[in-house]
């Protein structure tokens, strides 16, 4: 038995380890197709990358887990069966249950590894992907160019521009004092931002403008008999010069990425294990229950039906102690004059109104702080369901790679592409509904494991049990006899 294990072990820890890093590798390229235009020309050097590429590949390790497991489990038992090893180890009196044992403890230790990783590791690697990237995104020069305001964080030159955004600027002012001994000033109508491939160089793509070079203010000329030579006074030289079209190059090898404070982020819910997430909760759950007994609070002293007061108390409050003038005044509405029930009457109303709108927006309020407690659920639901996704996925795959009789790089592939997809599809339309608040979080991020657990047991059993409902003699015997029954003449 021991050498069974040993044999199985071995013949799965191969195709997992290539199937996870195929898999991380397409999931890190489809991430850095996303990012590119924020990572291209921005003087990043080879460090903030990696640094950049390890906390990405952390965090996507969940969606990698799954499709490696599932696919590693497929080829595992289409070898073990195509090469009729399966068969053999059956006929020596091995159940199915058995000859997967040693994988099933193997995949629930990775099981075990995944949920503390993704409670551990990843909240802390998005935190630090989730920041890097804002630091990235935010070395975009155009983000510092604000209209009709100087900008002076690129040492050396103010740049003004009157409009524009992104990369395209109207009525621009380039004040270049990098050289002590010049001073230009830069004028266009248009101008169009690039950025060298190195990062070290912007380039302004201008139109209709000019440009105002003054020099260094020259020291007068003395002539032997000690005057002043004509036309050599302490001047400072100038000259203009107009274009149609230029471009005007700016070293901005000065401006560096600058890294922000990770504790902006830090109370994000996916930045959160399970302990925190749950502990967040419970303070939402405290401050939804604290503002809806303020507001209740609210609404029951400013309204007179609310007020708990003898109203003969009240008017004494108002108009002394005099008991029987205070009872005098009291009226019922029969006895009120037209103008005066006129006036309660609009008053009682817009208090009316303004409650109305003070309900509907505390409403909105509270459906917000729901909504925030939602977001927190979804994550903590979803880091449970992963640990189970990949236990159920390798249920689905060993006894189905037992079934086809195929290994390799073939069928397993595609059979596991179609069942991933459905998977993928299946935990995507679970988290969207559940964002979108249509279903619970538990509902949503529980769907894909729900629909995949019967299917698990029905082709596990299928497979222990050598069940005919997946070969091909079956079905064709199927139809055949549809054929026949259907057929008049039989």
């Amino acid at each position: 038995m021991k050498r069974l294990y040993l044999f199985s072990i071995r013949s799965f820890v191969g195709p997992f380890l290539i199937t996870l890093v195929i898999s991380m590798f397409i999931l890190i390229m489809q991430f850095f197709w996303v990012y590119i235009d924020d990572l291209i020309g921005k003087g990043l050097s080879i460090w903030v990358i990696l640094e950049l590429l390890v906390y990405v590949s952390a965090s996507l390790i969940p969606l990698a887990l799954p499709l490696a497991i599932l696919l590693s489990s497929l080829m595992t038992y289409g070898n073990l069966a195509e090469s009729n090893e399966l068969t053999a180890l059956k006929s020596s009196g091995l159940s199915l249950y058995k000859i997967m044992r040693p994988l099933t403890v193997m995949v629930i230790f990775i099981a075990g590894l995944t949920f503390y990783f993704a409670n551990y590791v990843i909240p802390v690697a998005n935190l630090k992907w989730h920041s890097l990237i804002y630091d990235i995104q935010n070395t975009k020069l155009s983000a510092i160019i604000t209209p009709g305001v100087y900008t002076t964080q690129l040492e050396g030159y103010a740049i003004k521009v009157k409009s524009g955004n992104d990369s395209l600027f109207n009525d621009i002012i380039i004040h270049d004092h990098s050289i002590p001994t010049e001073f230009k000033t830069v004028k266009a109508k248009e101008a169009r931002l690039y950025k060298s491939t190195n990062g070290k160089y912007l380039f302004f793509d201008l139109k209709d403008g000019a440009i105002y070079e003054e020099l260094e203010i020259q020291s007068p000329i003395y002539l032997p008999n000690g005057q002043e030579e004509p036309g050599s006074n302490s001047t400072r030289p100038s000259r203009v010069s107009h274009f149609s079209r230029a471009s005007y190059k700016m070293n901005i090898t000065g401006y560096k990425l600058n890294r922000s404070d990770e504790d902006i982020f830090a109370d994000k819910f996916e930045m959160l294990n399970v302990f925190q997430i749950n502990a967040a909760t419970d303070s939402i759950k405290l401050k939804r229950n604290k503002i809806k007994n303020s507001f209740v609070k609210g609404i029951m002293s400013n309204i007179s039906t609310f007020v708990k007061m003898n109203p003969i108390e009240n008017l004494r409050m108002n108009k002394g102690d005099n008991k029987q003038t205070a009872i005098a005044s009291i009226k019922t509405w029969n006895e009120l004059d037209y103008n005066t029930k006129k006036i309660a009457l609009n008053d009682a109303i817009a208090k009316l109104r303004r409650l109305n709108q003070s309900i509907e927006s505390q409403q909105e309020y509270m459906k917000t702080i729901a909504r925030e407690e939602d977001q927190y659920w979804i994550e903590f639901h979803r880091k449970f369901a992963l640990t189970y996704a990949i236990i159920i996925l390798f249920f689905v795959g060993a006894p189905l790679g037992a079934i086809i009789r195929k290994g390799g790089f073939g069928a397993p592939v595609v059979i596991a592409a179609i069942i991933f997809m459905i998977y993928f599809v299946l935990i995507s339309t679970g988290e969207n509904l559940a964002d979108t608040y249509v279903v619970s979080p538990l509902t949503g991020m529980w769907l894909a494991g729900a629909f995949f657990t019967p299917i698990a047991i029905l082709i596990t059993k299928a497979a222990a049990d050598d069940s005919p409902i997946f070969s091909r003699e079956f079905w064709s015997k199927i139809f055949k006899r549809k054929k026949k029954n259907a057929d008049p003449l039989h």
